[in-house]
């Protein structure tokens, strides 16, 4: 095979793992379509306030929005080396009426960055509902799971019962923050609209003989047209990058969310208690066929773990935005900002995608719980036999020297935990129902209850706003 038949690199994002809503999203048809749209809206806003611009032009900037020649404007581009204005020469032939008003008095910014803002909106919304969607669902497995006690681990060491629902919650509850920073992020973006290529709108006060009026005019027309209330309040050639600093900040706290609750999937695969769905046909090892690997679970910590990464990439370019702008930003945008929504889109496709089908054993739950749950259950094996006449001190000692006992039988010689034999075999608790001081769901404290008021509050409000995401794809394509 020669060199000039091998295919070119592609993308894993797009090719495996990101669901088609945000690989369009991102893709360049979208893109060049939104430049288009901030163009007519730009020719609109400025006929609007005056400026010579006919019906016919914008009605022929209208007609071919979305009609893209991609092909013209990538020789104009091998020539221009400037991609902005190969897509103006690009639209120019298509619209020859409209050739020399598309731009007028725009800098590049004024599409690359709107649109830049346009799509970052969408892709948050998405984002949004895709959040909700995986909250819902792991929500449902919460609630089935309520009251299913289960070993609560601190240093990831035994520690006091909890249940498996009461656990779900504590990963839910970090989307559910995540879900309102990305809300908090979506209700503060701005448009940056028509701001001039310094940011001074030298250019259109200029086109407008210097009203200042009209000037500011512009700047809110343009922002409603594509849909913005708000526009930054000042800008240099682009809006703020500190913006894209925290909106990659939220998106990455949604990639350290699930890469905990992945992570404890991994965890609890390994004891046996909890498993991700597994196909009929799914093979776990090359090797090992008996193998039940977390994939699923793996690849979004693999994934999240890419997406934690980007965050560094705008903190470094907002930091190093050289008084009204440097360019160094723009390559580094066009890699970070999409593959950043496309890896959490994917991450949050395969948690949803784990979360709707969790397998759970309760009998193996039980036997990890009660192979520890004696040694927690000893202040209230003392305190019944205090209550039943016996020395406190006296029930200590006796308990100590049983546990002890128990403890190095199980890690020195291999063996079950036999405390409770022990104590049953002790006089000096005869009279303890043992059986009663052990009823692991005595020890779970409030966490069923827990988990009813975290639904209450902080689940149906989601539910209620949010709704049915059935029309967003959940396929798991490898």
């Amino acid at each position: 095979m020669t060199e000039s038949h091998l295919r070119p690199y592609q993308n894993p994002l797009i090719e495996r793992y990101a669901s088609t809503e945000m690989a369009h999203l991102w893709g360049p048809e979208r893109r060049i379509s939104t430049w288009r749209t901030l163009w007519i809206a730009l020719a609109e806003s400025e006929r609007e306030l005056g400026l010579p611009i006919s019906d016919q032009q914008i009605e022929q900037l209208r007609e071919f929005r979305t009609t893209l020649n991609l092909d013209v404007a990538a020789k104009f581009e091998r020539i221009r080396r400037h991609d902005v204005m190969a897509h103006v020469e690009a639209y120019g032939e298509q619209c020859p009426d409209a050739k020399p008003i598309i731009h007028l008095g725009a800098t590049s910014c004024f599409v690359t960055d709107n649109a830049d803002l346009i799509l970052i909106r969408e892709g948050l919304r998405l984002v949004a509902r895709r959040l909700a969607a995986t909250i819902l669902c792991l929500s449902e497995f919460a609630q089935s799971q309520r009251a299913l006690p289960c070993l609560g681990f601190t240093h990831l060491q035994p520690a006091q019962p909890t249940t498996v629902g009461k656990r779900c919650c504590l990963w839910i509850y970090d989307l559910v923050l995540d879900l309102h920073e990305v809300e908090h992020r979506i209700e503060t973006l701005c448009a940056r609209s028509a701001k001039g290529t310094t940011g001074t709108q030298a250019s259109f006060l200029q086109l407008f003989d210097g009203d200042h009026a009209k000037v500011r005019q512009l700047e809110s027309l343009v922002a409603k047209k594509i849909g913005f209330d708000r526009t930054y309040a000042v800008t240099g050639q682009t809006y703020p990058r500190k913006v894209d600093s925290q909106i990659l900040d939220a998106i990455s706290g949604i990639a350290q969310s699930l890469h905990k609750t992945a992570t404890d999937l991994r965890l609890l695969a390994n004891r046996k208690e909890i498993e991700e769905p597994y196909e009929e046909k799914q093979i776990g090892s090359s090797a090992m066929a008996y193998k039940r690997n977390p994939m699923r679970s793996e690849r979004i910590c693999s994934l999240a773990r890419f997406v934690m990464s980007m965050q560094s990439s705008p903190a470094m370019t907002a930091a190093t935005q050289w008084m009204e702008r440097t360019l160094d930003d723009s390559a580094n945008r066009r890699l970070v900002i999409p593959q950043s929504f496309l890896a959490i889109d994917a991450s949050l496709v395969l948690m949803q995608n784990v979360a709707d089908g969790l397998l759970v054993y309760p009998k193996t739950i039980e036997k990890n719980l009660l192979a520890e749950l004696p040694f927690m259950a000893t202040e209230n094996i003392m305190m019944k036999g205090v209550a039943a006449g016996g020395d406190r001190q006296e029930l200590h000692e006796r308990i100590r020297i049983h546990s002890v006992e128990a403890a190095r039988r199980v890690k020195v010689e291999g063996e079950a935990n036999d405390l409770m034999n022990r104590l049953r075999g002790d006089d000096a608790f005869a009279k303890v129902d043992l059986d009663a001081a052990t009823n692991p769901l005595d020890f779970v404290g409030r966490a069923p209850e827990q988990v009813d008021e975290f639904m209450a509050e902080q689940i149906d409000p989601i539910r209620r706003q949010y709704g049915d995401s059935s029309d967003l794809s959940v396929e798991v394509t490898v």
